[in-house]
């Protein structure tokens, strides 16, 4: 089930709201969110469910063996971790492991054809936080299964992310506060990740999936950029427009997630970038993959090896390919040529050290949105051939549409915190009255947007999720 689409808005969504606002008891709340969370899952999913129970079970057993006073709570988390990603490789990276051994000389493997589980990416990382938080502080161990099943099954954040981790959710289990000006907040939220999502993201989308449709002798150079920034902006507005949608549901029901994106485009450093890019996932691996490895305490190289593997397992958590991982260590190489001084960002003017993180950016993302590594070279290629044929300037003017101009407009505008700046500013001058006013006509705009949005939705079937993939 789908955020952006008519059975979730009108049906789903307004049924669990209702149900929860009538039900007086926390316990009941939660229990009627766990129900629905589960027929969220099972409504896309019907097979794929029986996974996610097995690993609500098997989690929650391997939670309780975390105890101070079991000798084997050790041996327990490694197994627990073993077992979470052994299963996360089974279903999402079996076949890509037999294509890489095929590629190996006198090595004949069968290809095994695997369903991937919508969100198992997401889910497992979650049951794994569990146990990790489990033992690093017990005080975590969470007795109540259908508590700990709540936790990981939770519908804003099942599918999609952003990636929860146990400690920030477990004091909200039993005590949250779900007040109408939370509920109306929510609901605002929500509104401006589904307008990112139909409005920009799907605009952009239709622009990039046409360029890279393409094949590369149709291909020129002004094309090849309008297909990279258009799948630029596209990859950023789905994703924190979903997450935004996310955000808001939680505080509809009471909870706090934190946030998933800060801004990425603004960034003067792929440092930076990745303080602002899919913080829930860059946190997760910081927190468990790169400060257990050693982090930055074992001397420089060891460093550098700790960050090569971090953005390694990045890029693969992303998808089964090669592109993913080239993905990855692209970025951990600037990374690393950055910390190392190769690259001095600092010692840049303002303007250039943007330019040269959005450029890297827009090279990485097109290894990402390509099919194969060669599609991905053949594409960069044509980024800077010179090339302006007339059937490709033809080509290119008709994407061109109102609509895409208006959008890309917006795409760069919103890419800006300028809207948040305004409250921000409107707070440091003191002009409680002016901040009313601007609060005002935040929910008036959410209104229009939100009835726009049912019109797009009326119209089009162009929809899907791109992180729904991993």
């Amino acid at each position: 089930m789908v955020f952006s689409s008519p059975v979730f808005l009108f049906i789903f969504l307004t049924s669990v709201y209702i149900l929860y606002r009538i039900i007086p008891t926390i316990t009941a709340k939660n229990i009627l969110l766990l129900v629905f969370s589960i027929a969220f899952y099972t409504y896309g999913e019907p097979k794929a469910v029986v996974l996610m129970i097995i690993s609500i079970f098997m989690n929650y057993f391997f939670g309780l063996a975390m105890k101070k006073r079991n000798k084997y709570r050790k041996p327990a988390l490694g197994l627990a971790v073993t077992a979470n990603l052994l299963m996360l490789g089974i279903f999402k990276y079996a076949g890509f492991g037999a294509q890489m051994l095929n590629k190996l000389p006198f090595v004949s493997v069968s290809i095994p054809h695997i369903a991937l589980p919508i969100g198992i990416s997401f889910y497992t990382f979650q049951a794994m936080s569990y146990v990790i938080d489990a033992y690093k502080e017990p005080r975590y161990i969470q007795n109540n299964l259908y508590k700990l099943a709540l936790y990981i099954t939770f519908f804003p954040q099942l599918v999609a992310g952003p990636i929860v981790k146990y400690y920030d959710f477990a004091h909200q289990i039993d005590k949250r506060k779900c007040t109408p000006e939370r509920t109306a907040q929510g609901i605002r939220r929500f509104i401006t990740g589904l307008s990112k999502k139909l409005l920009i993201a799907n605009t952009m989308a239709f622009a990039a999936d046409y360029v890279y449709g393409l094949d590369t002798a149709e291909l020129t150079l002004p094309l090849a950029w309008l297909g990279a920034v258009s799948y630029l902006f596209q990859i950023y507005f789905d994703f924190s427009g979903y997450s935004d949608m996310a955000i808001g549901l939680g505080a509809m029901f009471g909870f706090d997630f934190r946030e998933n994106f800060n801004y990425p485009y603004i960034s003067q450093s792929i440092q930076e970038f990745w303080r602002r890019w899919h913080i829930s996932v860059s946190t997760w691996f910081k927190e468990y993959l790169y400060i257990p490895l050693g982090g930055n305490r074992k001397g420089k190289f060891r460093t550098a090896v700790n960050r090569i593997i971090v953005f390694f397992c990045t890029g693969l958590w992303h998808g089964a390919s090669l592109n993913f991982i080239v993905w990855g260590l692209l970025n951990g190489a600037f990374l690393l040529l950055e910390s190392a001084k190769i690259i001095n960002v600092q010692k840049l003017p303002r303007f250039f050290r943007h330019f040269y993180t959005i450029f890297v950016t827009i090279i990485a993302f097109v290894f990402f949105r390509a099919d194969t590594l060669s599609e991905a070279c053949r594409f960069i290629g044509r980024m800077f051939t010179p090339d302006f044929g007339k059937t490709g300037y033809a080509m290119f003017m008709s994407q061109l549409t109102p609509m895409y101009l208006i959008m890309l407009a917006a795409a760069v505008l919103f890419s800006l915190p300028v809207i948040r700046a305004i409250p921000e500013k409107l707070k440091a001058s003191g002009s409680s009255r002016a901040l009313d006013v601007t609060e005002t006509v935040s929910y008036v705009v959410s209104l229009g947007l939100l009835a726009l949005c049912i019109v797009t939705l009326s119209s089009s079937s162009y929809n899907p999720f791109i992180y729904f993939r991993f």
